[in-house]
Formats: C-alpha cells, structure tokens, sequence
C-alpha cells in the first residue's frame, strides 16, 4: 500500500468547550486524545465535559432562547449568512481537521466543507419566508397558524462527514430561533471546535453552546431537559436517545444507520454498473451512512460486473488522506477496521469468497482495502447490518423481482439504489422498496433541498431540507376577536 508523505497535517488541536458564552479547556473531568488514522499519531486533545457542565450549558440555552427567538428572521439569518462567509474564508483548515481526525482524503474534506457553508446558506435564506397561514373563519376574527422555535436544541453529531452534518443541523436550528447545545463526535472534535468558534463569532453570546467528550457526555445532554435532540450517527445510539426523549418529553430528530442495496438490472452495463458500485460502496472508505452495503446483480450480466468491480476496487489508489493522490483514505480508527474485518471474516467463515481485498494490511494507521465478495447470503451480518467500511457484498439473484424482495428484507431503512433501463423496473423499485430515498441510475445526487424520512433503524424525521425548519418550529393556532361588549369593536 502506497503511503507516501506529501504536505503532513502535524498541527496539535487542543479544544476548548463553549458554555454560557464563555470559551474553557479546563478538562475537569479529564481529557481525550484523538489519533491520526493514517499514522496513530495525537492529533487532537479534547476536554470530557462534566456532568455541570452539561447542565449549565443547557440552562445558558434556556436563558437566551426567549430573546434569540424574539430576534427578527432576517437579522437572524444574516447572522448566519456572514457566519458561512467566515468558514467559507478557511474551509482549508476546516478540511485538514477532518482529514487529521479521520482520515478522509482533503480533496472530499474540501468538498464537505462546502457543502456545509452551502447549506448554512440555504437556511439563512428559506428561514426568513417562512410563514404560516391564515384561516378563513367569522368575518370579524382573525385565525392564523404560525410556526415558532421549540426552544432549546440538542444537537449530536458523527465524525464521517462532520462539518456538513453539523451545518445542517446547526443552520437550521439557529436560523429558526433556537438556541443550541452541540455536541460533536469524539472522533473528530476539532472539526467540530473550529467550526463552533467561526458560528459563535456571529451570534449572541450564550445562543450556542459547545461540548465535547464521549458517549457519557452526549447522554447526559440527551437527558437534559431540552426541547430537541437531533442526533445523526450509529442505531445504538439513536435509540439511546429516542429512551431518553420519551422520558423528558423532548422530541428526538434522527438520522441513523443504514444498510443501502443496489439493485443491477439485466438490461445495463455492466461495467458502467461496476463504477457505479464502486463509487457507492467505497467513497469515504465505504463510511457513509448512504454507503452502498449491499448488491444484487441479475445473474446474466453478474459475471462481467463482477469483473469490472474487481477491476475497479484494485485500481483504486489507497493512502494518506493528506496525500493529494489518495482515492481511499483510512478507517477512522483501528477498533472500527476490526468490526469492518470481522464481518468480512464472518462472510467467509459462512461461504462467501473474497474477490479483492479483505486482508488486513501491515505498517500504521487504520487502512482497509476495498473489498469485493460473492456468493453472500441474506443471513451473513455483511448483507444484514451496517458494515461502514469499503466492502462491496454481492448476491447474484434470478429476476428483478427477486432482487426487489431480497433488497427490502432489512431492519433499517435510509436509502437504496436501482440500476435498470427499464421504466416500469424503475418505478416498481421506488414504489416498493421500504426506504426513505431511492434513486435511480446514480448511487448519489439529487437537487438541492430534497428531504425523506428514514424507516426503521435508520430513524425518524426529516434531517434535510424545507422540512427541516418544520421539525424544528412548533406550530401554534391563534384565534383573534374584537373585545366584547359596548363598542368593543377594534
């Protein structure tokens, strides 16, 4: 494996947490160190934050929310607007966070970055013209449906696409009147802590709130007594939270794991299917939540898909996400590489073949080869849980009806992918398939503002989109008369 050292990101980050305003890296309760995937070297240092410091975050939210939501839409969103300015000016060093923390390559960093600054964008503007509606009832009363901020957010982020995740759900919060208590990944903190410190630049003090630790911090907070948690990251974990929402009453916003399917059609090409597979399952190092986890290719076109896979999965070039050359970074660590190899090892043990990949390499850091494996079955955990890693499962099947049934047969459902020239295939797939987004002839895209509810294990609620500011705004019925008596008209 070729890991050549070009550019290395050595810069030690040493995060503070953001309470009431007030920036501190005390570390009363300790500290956390994060490792460089490529190599196992520190290069973040992050402070655990207390059980107080939980709560005070969170009674800081309490305290500004009533002015933060009584500030007028537009200074809210140009708020956030000169915000997205700032980060856009240094998303170079927002990007080298994220591939120091964990591992992705700085090209795709760069790109999630702006991903993010476009959709702080994005809120700013669609926040502002939002409204309600007038109903018609008696001439002389007024009745109105007006959308209002639930009060204080708890937002918990993951570490495979930090910065565009925690724009998402920060920018939405925010420019819908919500104060914020967030927490991002231990995993990648100082993405997190750099992108807090651009936001909290441009907002009113104590508006949001940053703390940082490992899962005890983020239950403590899903515990609190906020209004939302939104969360996005792994099942456990969601489910942890929805436990805790049911208990205070807030409500729980997720986006969690996945088990995608790709479905090859008989009636396309197989190697232009195979590029397509390959982008899906291995891009991010296969550490996406809308991964490609799962294939089933119709058997006469399986043998040359197959093929072009192998094909592909060897041709990519694997090293350093600093490496400017790099297509496949690391794992984010080398505990998540063993779950990623033993189900690999699982596969085996239970008949599937390695096409390509599936050893574990030598020398440091937290690498995986893009993997290729046939002849899997719906009982291996590869073909049934989330793997997060660049692992292509294949299943060869008989019909397109067959495909569809064995693609649906999961507990989770975010997403899922159709390949086929047939139009009445294309719409079958999206009408039956229990997800929360299809798509078809492409494993990503869409345009902008799209929204879907995840099913099953994969959650709950719209995590994108105009539909976002609906989950996070409580809507309130007002109904408006004169005053009675002797002219008590308005």
């Amino acid at each position: 494996m070729d890991r050549p050292d070009r550019g290395k990101l050595r810069s030690m980050y040493q995060v503070q947490q953001l309470i009431a305003g007030v920036w501190d890296g005390s570390g009363d309760a300790g500290w956390l160190t994060v490792l460089d995937p490529a190599d196992g070297t520190p290069v973040t240092r992050q402070p655990v934050a207390t059980e107080a410091e939980v709560e005070a975050a969170v009674k800081a939210a309490r305290a500004v929310a009533p002015r933060w939501a009584r500030t007028a839409p537009a200074e809210r969103a140009a708020a956030i607007g000169r915000a997205a300015d700032a980060i856009e000016a240094v998303a170079d060093r927002l990007a080298e966070a994220e591939t120091a923390e964990m591992g992705r390559p700085l090209a795709a960093a760069r790109g999630g970055v702006q991903a993010g600054v476009s959709t702080l964008r994005q809120y700013a503007q669609l926040a502002p013209v939002r409204g309600g509606r007038t109903l018609g009832g008696d001439a002389d009363a007024i009745d109105l449906m007006v959308p209002q901020p639930r009060g204080v957010v708890a937002v918990v982020t993951p570490w495979n696409d930090p910065v565009a995740v925690s724009c998402g759900l920060l920018g939405a919060a925010l420019a819908t009147g919500n104060t914020v208590v967030y927490k991002p990944s231990e995993r990648s903190p100082a993405s997190g802590w750099l992108l807090a410190r651009l936001l909290d630049e441009h907002l009113p003090s104590g508006v949001l709130s940053l703390l940082t630790g490992d899962a005890p911090v983020g239950a403590a907070l899903a515990g609190q007594e906020v209004d939302v948690v939104a969360h996005v990251g792994s099942t456990a974990t969601g489910r942890t939270i929805a436990a805790a929402c049911a208990r205070t009453g807030a409500k729980a916003l997720l986006e969690n794991g996945g088990s995608d399917p790709l479905i090859v059609d008989d009636d396309v090409d197989p190697r232009w299917a195979a590029e397509q597979a390959a982008i899906g399952a291995f891009t991010n190092a296969g550490q996406l939540c809308v991964a490609v986890e799962r294939i089933y290719v119709l058997r006469s076109v399986a043998t040359r898909f197959l093929g072009a896979l192998v094909e592909r999965a060897g041709a990519l070039r694997s090293g350093p996400g600093r490496d400017p050359l790099s297509e496949l970074g690391p794992l984010v660590d080398r505990r998540h590489r063993e779950h990623v190899h033993e189900q690999v090892r699982a596969a085996v043990a239970d008949g599937a073949s390695v096409l390509s990949g599936g050893v574990v390499p030598d020398g440091p850091g937290a690498f995986y080869p893009p993997t290729v494996l046939t002849e899997c079955t719906d009982q291996m955990a590869v073909m049934r849980e989330e793997t997060f890693g660049p692992v292509a499962p294949v299943m060869v099947v008989n019909s397109f009806d067959e495909a569809l049934s064995r693609a649906s047969y999961s507990p989770y459902g975010l997403a899922a992918t159709v390949l086929t020239g047939s139009m009445s295939h294309a719409q079958r797939a999206w009408r039956e398939l229990p997800v929360g987004t299809v798509k078809v002839n492409a494993v990503f895209g869409g345009a902008p503002g799209g929204a879907a509810q995840p099913r099953g294990g994969s959650g709950q609620g719209f995590g994108y989109g105009p539909e976002l500011l609906d989950e996070l705004t409580a809507t309130k019925a007002v109904h408006i008369e004169g005053p009675g008596g002797e002219g008590g008209r308005w």
